[in-house]
């Protein structure tokens, strides 16, 4: 299908040529605010993935709801959500009115408070897997401290990874295959295994193994050669920094078969996609329970905690030879926030909301570039979505690697220009919140068409290439 109808294009342009113009956005305070922040923070950030550019680099000045606001009052919708943890959007007054109780209870203290029992008390409920409960501060701790433990647990040292799949930054989990200079037909061999940052110890390497997504033939082959020496296997039903690629229910419910044949721990990484896909996040929707799962992001609406929980015979092993701990975990601040969190996405209406409203908006996009012709699709789930310029989505992280993601990356800019914050990267899904309302999606919707039209005209034949199919 051609993915512009040149009649349709030439009839739309004669109605209004002002339709596609861009708002107005000056990022000059942003761009100041980035000059000074650089004499003290690398890149002028906290963190690499805030970095977009010298002078695209926005700086927030607040949130509230689905909205943010930055240096220079530009306003936007936000899809990004931190990466996904504002589940209910920011500065929620239900949640923040917990946080100041948790305040008057003191921080931490090297010891123990009655609210570690009463979040993991709802966890276990929500999360049936979760038998037991250790807390931590980050998605990357928890993952972390749920490799140790499975480590301990089989006396083994190796471990799976699902290509594409994101667990954190440490060194065990910055493995990549590197496909950009491969070819299987001239080496007939897997490509390489490379980490994804300098500083990764070669000596990691040879504990890492690689396999593709919804390949349970491939894994099989992998278990039944290395299983001898193999904790534990990995994965994110839901990519969370691969563009919400999904794994087939058949392969996950395959991976947890052979995780038991073969005698290896199957830890579900949950961090982006627990108590928001679902209650119960990707098991309850698969039909599976992991002996490990990690959990933080949607845990306390965007304040930092994070969650080890799995079965009980393994999880007793923590403090039996297995360390784990750290000062701030469990601070009181943050277990006070999941307390009320998790119990507000338990007992109300709220992650049908938060679906709902991704559905609606998922449609509102498809009317759009259907209207243009434009071939797309979507990935994931509605609450955490991925959207594809080809007629269906990848199947792993190969299948993207080798898609054209140019047309997403030149539309990521025009959305900002039209304030639908979405993440530049293609990789990362579109977050939605409980607080996204119906004047949140006019405006997505709106910024949307004005951005694609924009898009399409400053791509020319590039822009057909793209998208056409």
């Amino acid at each position: 299908m051609p993915f512009w109808d040149s009649k349709l294009r030439h009839q739309n342009r004669r109605t209004n040529d002002t339709r596609i113009a861009a708002m107005t956005r000056s990022l000059a305070r942003s761009n100041a605010q980035f000059r000074r922040a650089s004499t003290r923070l690398p890149l002028g950030v906290a963190s690499n993935f805030r970095y977009w550019g010298d002078d695209r680099t926005i700086y927030v000045k607040r949130g509230q709801g689905g909205r943010i606001w930055d240096l220079d009052d530009n306003p936007y919708v936000d899809y990004r959500l931190g990466y996904g943890p504002a589940i209910l959007g920011y500065a929620d007054p239900r949640v923040d009115e917990a946080a100041r109780r948790g305040m008057a209870v003191g921080g931490v203290f090297a010891l123990s408070t009655e609210r570690e029992f009463t979040v993991a008390e709802r966890i276990a409920r929500m999360m049936p897997a979760a038998e037991l409960v250790r807390f931590s501060n980050s998605g990357t701790e928890a993952v972390m401290a749920a490799l140790r433990l499975a480590r301990a647990y089989t006396g083994k040292e190796s471990y799976v990874l699902v290509e594409g799949s994101y667990h954190g930054l440490f060194d065990a989990a910055m493995w990549m295959v590197a496909l950009d200079q491969w070819d299987p037909e001239k080496t007939g061999q897997d490509p390489a295994v490379v980490p994804y940052s300098k500083g990764v110890p070669e000596a990691v390497r040879p504990l890492v193994h690689l396999t593709p997504m919804n390949d349970a033939n491939r894994l099989e082959d992998l278990l039944r050669r290395r299983s001898h020496e193999i904790a534990a296997m990995l994965i994110e039903p839901i990519m969370g920094n691969c563009c919400g690629i999904t794994a087939d229910v058949a392969y996950v419910r395959a991976v947890r078969e052979l995780c038991d044949r073969y005698g290896v721990l199957l830890i579900i990484d949950e961090v982006k996609s627990g108590f928001r896909v679902a209650r119960g996040g990707t098991q309850e929707l698969m039909g599976v329970k992991a002996d490990i799962t990690t959990m933080a992001k949607a845990m306390a609406n965007g304040y930092p905690i994070a969650a080890i929980g799995g079965r009980e015979d393994i999880m007793r092993r923590y403090g039996r030879g297995v360390a784990h701990g750290g000062t701030y975990t469990a601070h009181s601040v943050a277990l006070a926030a999941a307390e009320r969190t998790l119990q507000i996405l338990d007992e109300t209406p709220a992650l049908d909301s938060i679906a709902a409203y991704g559905r609606r908006m998922q449609a509102g996009i498809k009317r759009i570039l259907d209207a243009r012709g434009v071939v797309h699709c979507f990935a994931g789930h509605p609450s955490m979505g991925g959207l594809f310029f080809a007629p269906a989505p990848p199947r792993d992280y190969r299948d993207w690697k080798r898609s054209d993601y140019s047309f997403y990356d030149a539309l990521a800019r025009e959305l900002h220009e039209e304030g639908v914050l979405c993440e530049p990267d293609s990789r990362e899904p579109w977050f939605v919140c409980e607080a996204h309302d119906d004047s949140c999606l006019a405006d997505t919707l709106a910024g949307f068409e004005r951005a694609v039209d924009r898009t399409l005209d400053k791509g020319g034949d590039d822009a057909k290439r793209a998208v056409a199919h």
